[in-house]
């Protein structure tokens, strides 16, 4: 794969610039929070001696991505167009109708003139999202030189997985890219293909595979339950939310406008259709809303609004490409807290560890992924090297579960169905547990005498698995643990 380029005409420093003015993480940016590394590899505790690396796998979701949908952003627009022509914006207001047109521009043409985007438009991944990838791959090749120096001499494999989404595929594409560019002989070795069944496991469905298990079929059958449905619209009428709505619209709107939309009079819909056309003149994507979103009280324009200023946090190079785009302006760092709270709130019942009276269903899916963790580790446990990695892309959706599986602290807490989650009663953050390019992973040292430890990182943050495998530990407090008593401890 060859690097990635810009367009014709788009300046270079576009490439370099990072997340300056989202580069705080306490933006409450739930799981669009832009990737940074949550530890510096120089602090981490050194592999025990007589110890080499020999294997590493990976779970990472895809990086900083665009909005998925022309949705969310016309529908507001088309709210916003509606308190123009009834003259009900404030100054504020009236400077976010050009934000939006910047918000829906950079989406339609998100990917142009980038190598390895063959469809540009919206779900892309951002060239933030390239920057995560590629330096994750980075740190991952600095992290074990040994590992990949011994990977081309033996001519090991590598093992590059994706659920098949465009964004998952990408990512693992720019990774690989970055791989080889930090050494060119890994190119050969790297083996790319898609696995639903592990790294989609959440939309599985008989007509594109198959059978579906039935952990896919029960957690499906609770995503559409009346009972998460019943949850997620007391978490949407919670008072705090309805207050910090109005707090939110009341600098962009006059108040007759905001109590009309708040008592059902005005709503507004994504109807229309734009066209918009790259900078060259070679590109125009024209888009027609599908009319399925709508926006019919402040509660609802408010979370529009928070969406779009989560989504700018991750694409911030495309949105200054032509004007300074800047969405926090619209929204306090009080009010975004709360709406935060809420999304991730529903993130918690509807994937994260939900309902203790529940059970696993919301993991239990993980299940067959993380078996494969295991069967990579076996392998090499018993001293088969034909992989010298497995490096897989997915999405929060699998992320988030997996987490739930492993019983990571902090991670994994379930609250019982008579509690509603709140930031006071859980430790969960969709922020830690799923920002963009969150990975999970498992590095596999080896003794001459054939003993296996492995470490795991998440988020690039040693870190330990769950507290009923501590014995496994070769030390108190060390994160390398023997692998047969870890394998043990989850699989009794």
């Amino acid at each position: 794969m060859k690097p990635f380029r810009l367009a014709a005409g788009a300046a270079l420093s576009l490439l370099l610039m990072h997340a300056h003015a989202h580069a705080d993480h306490g933006q409450f940016y739930q799981t669009k929070t832009p990737y940074a590394p949550q530890q510096d590899s120089a602090s981490y505790q050194p592999a025990p001696a007589g110890y080499t690396a020999v294997y590493t796998e990976l779970l990472a979701r895809h990086g900083s991505r665009g909005l998925s949908s022309f949705k969310t952003d016309l529908a507001l627009y088309n709210l916003w167009q509606l308190a123009q022509q009834q003259d009900a914006l404030t100054p504020l207001g009236r400077q976010l109708g050009a934000d939006l047109e910047a918000m829906m521009k950079a989406n339609a043409l998100l990917g142009y003139g980038v190598d390895g985007i063959s469809k540009p438009g919206y779900g892309n991944e951002t060239l933030q999202g390239v920057r995560e990838h590629t330096g994750l791959a980075q740190r991952l090749h600095a992290r074990l030189p040994a590992l990949f120096r011994d990977a081309q001499a033996q001519q090991r494999r590598i093992v590059v997985l994706s659920s098949g989404k465009d964004r998952a595929v990408d990512s693992a594409a720019y990774f690989s890219g970055a791989l080889a560019a930090a050494q060119p002989g890994l190119a050969a070795l790297i083996d790319t293909g898609t696995d639903r069944t592990t790294l989609y496991f959440h939309k599985l469905n008989a007509r594109q595979d198959g059978q579906v298990p039935p952990a896919t079929l029960a957690y499906q059958r609770w995503d559409s339950s009346d009972e998460l449905a019943a949850r997620k619209a007391a978490i949407y009428a919670q008072p705090q939310l309805h207050a910090a709505a109005l707090t939110t619209l009341g600098a962009l709107f006059q108040p007759a406008f905001i109590a009309a939309l708040d008592q059902g009079r005005i709503r507004a819909v994504n109807h229309g259709t734009r066209s918009y056309t790259s900078a060259d003149g070679k590109f125009t994507n024209r888009l027609s809303g599908d009319g399925d979103t709508t926006i019919a009280s402040a509660t609802g324009a408010a979370l529009a609004l928070y969406e779009l200023y989560a989504a700018a946090a991750d694409l911030e190079a495309e949105l200054q490409a032509e004007r300074r785009v800047d969405f926090r302006q619209y929204i306090a760092p009080a009010q975004a807290r709360v709406y935060a709270e809420t999304e991730d709130a529903v993130a918690f019942y509807e994937k994260g560890p939900g309902i203790a009276e529940n059970g696993d269903v919301t993991w239990r899916m993980a299940d067959k992924l993380l078996a494969d963790f295991f069967a990579e580790a076996d392998a090499i446990d018993s001293g088969k090297r034909a992989h010298a990695a497995k490096l897989r892309f997915a999405h929060a959706e699998i992320v988030i579960p997996l987490a739930s599986a492993l019983g990571l602290a902090g991670m994994s807490e379930q609250l019982p169905r008579a509690a509603t989650y709140s930031y006071a009663n859980s430790r969960w953050r969709g922020a830690q547990v799923a920002p963009m390019a969150a990975n999970i992973a498992w590095d596999l040292y080896q003794n001459r005498a054939g003993r296996t430890l492995v470490r795991m990182l998440y988020n690039e943050r040693e870190t330990a698995f769950k507290p009923a495998c501590d014995g496994a530990r070769i030390a108190a407090h060390s994160f390398y643990y023997d692998y047969r008593q870890l394998k043990r401890c989850y699989q009794p």
